[in-house]
């Protein structure tokens, strides 16, 4: 009964998250502005996701970090 609600619960969860070049997040495309400012200076501004893959990079790195007395 356990391994079959393993397998059965994750397939439908995955119609509530998309997979982007950013993270994971609730909608299929990413919402992201892109402009340039009066003076020529490129902006992007993107709406965050629920998980962020530089978030998580980041919090691996900062742990592979810590200098060992």
């Amino acid at each position: 009964m356990k391994i079959s609600i393993m397998f059965i619960l994750p397939l439908f969860l995955t119609g509530c998250l998309y997979v982007n070049d950013r993270g994971v997040s609730t909608e299929y495309y990413n919402e992201c502005h892109e402009y340039y400012d009066s003076m020529g200076i490129y902006h992007r501004e993107c709406d965050k996701n629920l998980i962020e893959f530089k978030d998580i990079k980041d919090s691996i790195k900062q742990k592979t970090d810590i200098p060992k007395q």
